[in-house]
Order: structure tokens, then sequence, then C-alpha cells
């Protein structure tokens, strides 16, 4: 890593911290930073502020850390395997198969008299096997169909089908698993518990740790497939590898924070240009610092203006994304 990558992820470091001991400091309740800080050392501290701090407040700042780290990388994954500035969890459909996955969970065959912890393993598992159906088939298409446009077209058509078929789940499912679902929907950071936690942090930690097994991978297809298979590239292998970590990152989070968008759209880009390099030995720590201070940001502002995750997500992602085409646009006159 270079001397600039070197300062700019420490820089990133420290800019996450800060915004992880605000996002716990900001809420309904004003607390002091020196009673935050009093609750995670065990000092002289108000029973009330400790229960906030600790059981509420953490676990949705550990939360918006996870999913922002996850999206972000499931993003730069998506990009460089498919060759793709635009590509990513949510447009080429990926997040979509986790909702159908969700959907078919809870509108399908609800247990609704199961435990919270049972509930937790079996949206998960939907969102997995979701996300992974929708990844295999775009990865079968993207073999023969060598055109990226088209398959950018084919991953939003995607999209657009299996909400078609969600829809048709709400309108025939029963009112209490109608509440719930739409509830998920909305998307939200504050709706993990503590045990729900101890499911998606394994889960996101295993994803981040196969994205930093397919480094090598992936600086490889960095110059086109073929040019992969000539330096020893195993690429079913890799792509196994490649998809594996992006279900298991994206799926998990949108199970546990519904369909959250443009984090793994937008943060990779923003990563490129303030590293100014492609290599992934760079890219992957820079977008999982990224990623976690941007949803803590999203969900500082998110709070102060109580305003649902998707929508502050969308309202950065957004100029990002049209700073992308109008670039690439520029680029190929």
């Amino acid at each position: 890593m270079y001397r600039r990558g070197k300062i700019i992820i420490l820089i990133l470091i420290v800019l996450t911290s800060a915004l992880f001991i605000l996002d716990i400091s900001v809420g309904a309740v004003d607390i002091p930073l020196h009673d935050v800080m009093a609750a995670f050392t065990g000092s002289d501290c108000p029973p009330v502020t400790v229960k906030i701090v600790m059981e509420i407040r953490l676990v949705k700042a550990l939360t918006a850390i996870a999913a922002g780290a996850a999206l972000a990388v499931s993003g730069l994954q998506m990009q460089t395997l498919f060759r793709n500035p635009l590509a990513g969890p949510y447009v080429l459909g990926i997040s979509s198969g986790a909702s159908l996955g969700v959907a078919l969970f809870i509108l399908g065959a609800p247990l609704l008299g199961a435990s919270a912890i049972m509930q937790s393993v079996g949206i998960t598992g939907s969102a997995w096997i979701g996300s992974a159906l929708i990844l295999v088939v775009i990865s079968l298409l993207g073999h023969r169909i060598k055109d990226i446009m088209v398959i950018l077209i084919l991953g939003m058509m995607f999209s657009s089908g299996v909400g078609a078929v969600v829809q048709i789940l709400q309108y025939l499912s029963r009112d209490e698993a109608l509440k719930s679902f739409v509830i998920w929907t909305m998307g939200s950071l504050g709706d993990v518990t503590s045990e729900q936690l101890w499911i998606l942090l394994p889960a996101v930690i295993g994803g981040l740790a196969l994205a930093v097994s397919s480094i090598k991978p992936l600086n490889m297809l960095l110059a086109g497939e073929e040019y992969a298979r000539s330096m020893g590239m195993n690429p079913r292998r890799s792509r196994a590898l490649i998809f594996t970590s992006t279900t298991l990152l994206a799926g998990t989070v949108t199970a546990f924070c519904g369909p959250v968008g443009f984090i793994g759209l937008a943060i990779p880009h923003v990563c490129r240009a303030i590293f100014e390099n492609a290599d992934h030995r760079t890219l992957i720590p820079g977008n999982i610092l990224a990623g976690a201070a941007v949803m803590l940001a999203c969900d500082i502002i998110s709070k102060a203006l109580i305003l649902p995750i998707n929508a502050i997500t969308a309202l950065i992602g957004i100029p990002v994304v049209i700073w992308v085409v109008i670039r690439n646009k520029s680029m190929t006159v």
C-alpha cells in the first residue's frame, strides 16, 4: 500500500471512530459524551443511561458499521467481476433476490409462533438463498452474453420481476404477515436486537474474510478474464468465492436491515477517487472503513431529521451515481 493510501486509511479509521461515538451520543434522549464513556467503562453512571447506550445505541451503531462495510465491499466485488461501474447489489437485483426470499418466508410461510432467534435464522437463510439464485442466473447470462449493458438491463429486469412477485405475495398474504413485511421493507438499523447481532456480525465478518481472500483474483480480473486465465486463475473457483462473499454480505444486510440502496453502488467509486488506484489490497479495507463511516453518518442524519435510513442513503448516493454516468459518458465520447 502506498504512503497516500496508508494516510487515507488512518484518516478513515479516525473518522469512523469519531462517527461511532457521535452516533451513540445522538438520539431522542440527550446523553453527554462523558456519560457515554462512563457507560462503556463501567464508571458511575445512571442505570437508564447504561441501558440506552449498551442495549440500544451500541447495537444500532454496530449494525450500521456492519451494514455499511458489507454493502460497500459487495458492490466493489460486483463492479470488478462484471466490469461495470453501475453494478451493485441493488442494481443487479441481488438485494431484490434477498427481498424475495424474505417475502416468501414472512408472507408465504411465516413462523409466527417461532422464537425470535429461529425467525432471524429463517429470514437470513431465505435472504441468502434468494440473493444466491439471482447471482447464479446473472453469472450464467454473463458467461453467454458479453455485452455488459445487456447484463445490467437484465439485472434491472430481474429486480422488476421480483418486485412483481413480491406484490402478488403481499396481495395474497394475511394482515399480520403483511404488516411485518411492510415494516421490514422500510429499511431500518434500529430493528436489529442484541440477539440478532450474534447472527449478523459473524455472517458479515465471514463475507468480508472471503472478500479479502479474493483480492488476488479481483486484481487479475481488472485486466479481463482472459488475462486472469493466462495468469493461472481458476475462473470457476474465483467466481464461486466472490459470489459466496457477496451473498453473505448483501443477503445478510438485506435480511436484517431491509433493502438499503445506493451504498453498494456509490462507495466503491468514492474510494477509487480518493485512493486514486484500483488495487483491491487498498480498495477493500478502504471500502470497509468508508462504507462504515458513511452508514454511521447516514444514521446520525436520519435520527436528527427523523427520516428513514433509505431516504438518506439515496440522497447521498444518487449524486455519486450521476457523477459516475457523466464521467463514463465523457470518457467514451
